[in-house]
C-alpha cells in the first residue's frame, strides 16, 4: 500500500532550492527536506513510524494475545471469559504478534528526484490490511486469518472451555462437542481501522 503527496518548488527548503540547478538528488531531499514546522521530513517518518508500532502494541486485541494463554479478555470479544490466545488454538510458547510486527517495521518512505518544475513527490509505503490477513492464519486452519476474524467474527464461543487439558495446543482451551454458553463473538475494529488510521497519520508529515 503506498501513500503519495507532491511537495511544490515554494515549499522546499532553502538548502534544497540552492541546489535546483542540479536536479537534486533523493539523497539530498531526504538529508534536507523539511516539513512546515521546520523539522526533516524523514526524521518526522522514522519517529512516527516507531509511534505507530507503539499504538500497534498497546492496542487490547494485541496486549491480550501477546499475555498468552494465562490472559484476561481485555479485548471484550469473548464477553470477559478465557482468551484469545488459547480460543483461537495457538501453540504454548507462540508469537502471533510478531508476523505483523515485521510487516510494520518494513514501511519505508522513498523521495523522488527533484523534477525541472521544482516538485518532487514522496512515496510512504506500509502494510495492506489484506497484507497483515495473509501473514495471520489460524493454527489449526491455515486458509483463514485470525486477525481478520477479529474484525468479522469466529465462530466456537458457544464450545469453548477455558480450562487446563493435555489436548489442548496451548494447555489451556478446548473445544466441546456440545454449546455449554448462549451467545457470540463480539467482533472489534483492528487491522483495518489500525491502517488507515495511520495512512491518514503518515499524510500529516509535512505539516
Amino acid at each position: 500500500m503506498k501513500i503519495r503527496f507532491t511537495i511544490n518548488q515554494k515549499d522546499l527548503d532553502k538548502e534544497i532550492k540552492s541546489s535546483m540547478s542540479k536536479r537534486a538528488n533523493k539523497t539530498n531531499l531526504k538529508n534536507n527536506l523539511k516539513n512546515e514546522s521546520g523539522k526533516l521530513i524523514y526524521k518526522k517518518f522514522e519517529l512516527e513510524k516507531k509511534r505507530m508500532i507503539s499504538d500497534f502494541l498497546k492496542l487490547p486485541v494485541t496486549k491480550e494475545l501477546l499475555a498468552g494463554p494465562r490472559a484476561q479478555n481485555i479485548s471484550g470479544t469473548l464477553g470477559g471469559y478465557g482468551n484469545l490466545f488459547t480460543f483461537m488454538g495457538f501453540e504454548a510458547g507462540a508469537d502471533p504478534i510478531s508476523p505483523i510486527i515485521s510487516l510494520l517495521e518494513k514501511t519505508q518512505i522513498n523521495f523522488n528526484n527533484l523534477t525541472s518544475r521544482g516538485t518532487t513527490r514522496i512515496r510512504v509505503e506500509m502494510p495492506s490490511a489484506r497484507d497483515i490477513f495473509d501473514v495471520t492464519p489460524l493454527p489449526w486452519a491455515t486458509g483463514i486469518s485470525w486477525a481478520r476474524g477479529i474484525e468479522v467474527g469466529m465462530p466456537g464461543l458457544g464450545q469453548y472451555m477455558n480450562k487446563y487439558s493435555i489436548f489442548s495446543r496451548s494447555g489451556m482451551g478446548i473445544q466441546s462437542n456440545n454449546k455449554l454458553r448462549p451467545g457470540g463473538f463480539s467482533n472489534t475494529a483492528y487491522i483495518s481501522k489500525f491502517i488507515k488510521d495511520w495512512q491518514r497519520q503518515f499524510l500529516k508529515i509535512y505539516k
